[in-house]
This record gives C-alpha cells, sequence and structure tokens, in this order.
C-alpha cells in the first residue's frame, strides 16, 4: 500500500511517488513527488532522512530533508 498524505486545505489525498532519473553528468538521482492517483512507482514509507510538510497556500504536500 502506498504511503498517502490527507491534505488539511483541501481534504484530497496525495500518494508519494519515486523515480530515478538520469542525470547530464551520468548521476542518478532518486525524485520523489506526490499526485492524486497512485501510479507505478508509488512508495510505502517516506525516504529515510525526509519529512513531510504541506505548502500552506496551495495545501499540496512536499518532502523536506529533516
Amino acid at each position: 500500500m502506498a504511503y498517502s498524505v490527507k491534505s488539511k486545505k483541501s481534504g484530497k489525498t496525495y500518494y508519494l511517488h519515486g523515480r530515478d532519473q538520469l542525470l547530464k553528468g551520468g548521476h542518478r538521482q532518486t525524485i520523489y513527488y506526490f499526485a492524486a492517483q497512485e501510479k507505478d512507482g508509488a512508495m510505502d514509507s517516506v525516504p529515510k532522512g525526509y519529512m513531510v510538510g504541506e505548502n500552506v497556500k496551495t495545501g499540496l504536500p512536499l518532502l523536506r530533508k529533516g
């Protein structure tokens, strides 16, 4: 089951996803994002070293290092 967060502002549920992205220098980096629907790449938990926050203006969830 994918990790989900309910927005305090809109009441919508968002699911955490991650994917590996190849950067120009040849390095691989994992990109984390929230989506309204559960898709391929959905994650079961928040990555170690990150915490979930919410944008005050839009109500969209975001990940912060911390």
